[in-house]
């Protein structure tokens, strides 16, 4: 609701007795897609190369940044038997958090080396100071919301895996992932909202097919409930391609951001991943866009600025208008 303000002496006052925030500034969250720190881009790190550099303009630019970090950091634990396992040394921390600030560790790749190594993990991101939503030491854990402050606007963050394994999820006393249940996902938004005090509440979903260009019908089934339960937006990903974006009750769902940092290519669609900015004010989310990514052949992310990609309004996704498309943000195309 907009409330009526009164300036007064270049003071803005508000003329209800509930809150008031005309003068807040919004707040800028960027969302990178999948990150995976094995593989060539922890080559790149281990010999002294930032494999974010082509990136960090762009993502510095944010006020709170964020992304999936689709591996297990760690030294310890023993692989299980699956085809693809994701282990990135310690060291590749130190320069995730020059760039991160916060990561969902819900996805199909955290428990690769088991809870030891999970756990372990969990240790590391702390002592690096970067924080973690979607996994915990224990189920409870793994579901409650990492709340950001920024401009006075409180940001709860909820990750949730829907895509198998699912001996990677938490359970009551044991280090794992949050498995996305319809009632618990609801009961989650709910209470980062009355419990947590959270003015935004964003689900990070990771969800779908591989190499599907479009969100399945459970996918859009369980965007619409996180919506209704009062989710301002969601964020998808897993399918290593781009999916497609709606608007649905005036909110944005980014079914699937595609790719960010990964060597593990098998076609040129998940070589183009977007990279997410939300404007975020009490109201939700103000306006929306996103740069598209281009990986190499070695995993490494360079934006193509002039490339055109999704972008939109509050006022679009109120009218349910037609996704536009923008210049990274900008120079919107009519």
């Amino acid at each position: 609701m907009i409330r009526p303000v009164l300036t007064v002496l270049g003071l803005a006052l508000c003329l209800t007795a509930q809150p008031c925030h005309a003068d807040t500034k919004p707040v800028q969250l960027l969302f990178a897609g999948d990150i995976v720190l094995d593989g060539l881009p922890g080559t790149e790190i281990e010999q002294g190369r930032d494999p974010f550099a082509a990136f960090s303009t762009l993502i510095n630019q944010a006020d709170i940044r964020v992304g999936n970090l689709e591996c297990v950091v760690a030294t310890t634990g023993e692989p299980e038997e699956k085809i693809f396992k994701f282990r990135a040394h310690p060291r590749t921390l130190n320069i995730l958090k020059q760039h991160m600030d916060a990561v969902s560790i819900a996805n199909n790749h955290s428990g690769d080396y088991g809870r030891e190594a999970f756990e372990e993990m969990l240790d590391l991101l702390d002592r690096q100071g970067i924080k973690h939503t979607g996994g915990g030491h224990n189920l409870s854990q793994a579901h409650t919301p990492l709340i950001m402050e920024k401009n006075g606007l409180r940001i709860a963050l909820l990750g949730y895996n829907e895509f198998m394994p699912r001996s990677f999820e938490a359970d009551a006393d044991g280090a794992g992932s949050a498995w996305s249940e319809d009632e618990q996902v609801s009961a989650d938004i709910h209470r980062a909202r009355s419990k947590y005090k959270a003015d935004i509440v964003i689900p990070i979903m990771h969800w779908g097919w591989e190499n599907e260009p479009h969100s399945s019908q459970r996918q859009q089934q369980l965007a619409h409930l996180m919506i209704n339960a009062g989710a301002d937006v969601v964020i998808g990903g897993h399918p290593h391609v781009t999916e497609e974006i709606e608007y649905y009750q005036g909110k944005v769902i980014v079914y699937s951001v595609g790719n960010f940092m990964i060597d593990l290519l098998d076609n040129a669609q998940q070589a183009v991943g977007w990279v997410l900015n939300l404007e975020l004010d009490h109201q939700g989310v103000k306006s929306w866009s996103t740069t598209v990514a281009h990986i190499n052949d070695s995993g490494i992310p360079t934006p193509a600025l002039n490339e055109a990609s999704p972008c939109g309004t509050r006022e679009e996704a109120g009218k349910s208008a037609p996704i536009r498309m923008c210049y990274a943000g900008k120079s919107k195309i009519d």
